[in-house]
């Protein structure tokens, strides 16, 4: 078994349950601001699952997605659940297995009517390879007990919004076909989702959904004929199949070793990094190569030099080509932030931290970037 868990969300209460039905052994973990987890294996031992639910809409999911992440440092995080479909061709009790994300409120109101600006978000190829493996082995409806028919798996994208989309004709509607063609299913959180995934270090996020109804107004009819119960079936043992595979190729070391917080060591340099009020020397016997020793928070710095120092080396890694120029101007953006909050009058030490936060949701990926900003953050969060 890996010895890193997968984190799988629902939205919904019956979602919740078809994955916790599918655990053994699971236990109540509690956030230290509330939020309630679910730690087990899946039924078999297999694969290590956290557990959650995190409410409708895709601001709740992206806050409570970010704290997983934070708090188990997961291989992957899965959203599944139930959503409509836009298309005839899919049935209901189908699979749809998102390579795309579309938040589709995005727009701007002018005067000769309201103009999209597309937001989305691709599935990592990774994920979307085991995820297609999954599909062409059939191994995940194995023993299904359905209705006789096997639910067909779609790879195809989905939009994410902030109603409940029940209409054909509705200006909702209008405007999916109009900017969102190609989306097959519509649902409210997977936007939320795939966004704390991005910021993340790009952790393998992969949204599972079940077809439930055509949100087209017979929602009410199909939900009383059970279909979100089938259909959250479905999502639910395509995912645990899924999860089991990811779960098997992070223990024989296939899977990306990414994930928000962790630091990418480049070759021949050893990083020991001490997190809350942990105190780490060098942990090592003979090392080859550099070794980095972060900034202690309570060691004596210049935080404006050490913003100054970091400003350098972004700039020297967007030189290098590690940093392209769109992340690298997010970067410099949310630095100047940082610096203008170092500069009030007393220093403004939430809003310093929060830039930095976003900073590091930046350039998570570049080792050496990653560490010197865990130092700067450390300082700021030692301002008094």
């Amino acid at each position: 078994m890996s010895n890193r868990p997968i984190v799988i969300l629902t939205a919904l209460d019956l979602e919740y349950q078809a994955i916790r039905a599918r655990m053994a052994g699971a236990e109540p973990h509690r956030h230290q601001h509330g939020t309630r987890f679910e730690i087990g294996n899946l039924v078999g031992g297999r694969c290590q699952v956290a557990l959650a639910h995190v409410g409708t809409g895709n601001q709740s999911a992206a806050v409570l997605a970010e704290r997983a992440i934070n708090e188990f440092r997961p291989s992957a995080l899965l959203f599944v659940g139930v959503a409509g479909a836009l298309h005839s061709h899919i049935a209901l009790g189908d699979v749809v297995v998102a390579t795309r994300v579309y938040a589709y409120h995005g727009g701007t109101s002018e005067d000769d009517g309201l103009r999209s600006r597309p937001r989305s978000w691709e599935i990592s190829h990774v994920a979307d390879q085991v995820a297609r493996h999954i599909h062409r082995t059939g191994a995940w409806a194995h023993g299904f007990s359905g209705d006789g028919r096997l639910p067909h798996v779609h790879f195809a994208p989905i939009a994410a919004g902030e109603v409940v989309l029940n209409s054909r004709v509705s200006g909702h509607a209008r405007w999916i076909r109009q900017n969102y063609h190609d989306a097959c299913a519509v649902e409210m959180e997977a936007a939320g989702v795939a966004q704390a995934g991005h910021l993340n270090g790009a952790l393998p996020v992969v949204v599972v959904r079940g077809i439930s109804d055509y949100a087209d107004g017979t929602k009410e009819i199909t939900d009383r004929e059970q279909w979100q119960q089938r259909a959250v079936a479905n999502a639910a043992a395509f995912a645990v199949a899924l999860a089991e595979e990811i779960a098997a190729e992070d223990r024989d070391g296939g899977w990306p070793k990414t994930a928000r917080g962790s630091v990418m060591a480049e070759p021949g340099t050893t990083y020991n990094i001490a997190r809350d009020n942990a105190r780490v020397g060098v942990q090592a016997g003979v090392v080859h190569g550099g070794v980095r020793v972060g900034t202690e928070a309570g060691e004596p710095a210049d935080l404006e030099q050490a913003l100054a120092a970091l400003r350098v080396r972004l700039e020297r890694a967007r030189t290098d080509g590690r940093l392209d120029e769109d992340t690298y101007a997010a970067a410099e953006a949310e630095l100047t932030v940082a610096d203008e909050a170092l500069r009030d009058k007393p220093p403004s030490r939430s809003r310093l931290t929060l830039a930095l936060k976003k900073l590091r949701g930046l350039i998570g990926d570049l080792g050496d970037l990653a560490a010197d900003l865990a130092a700067v953050i450390a300082l700021a969060q030692a301002l008094s």
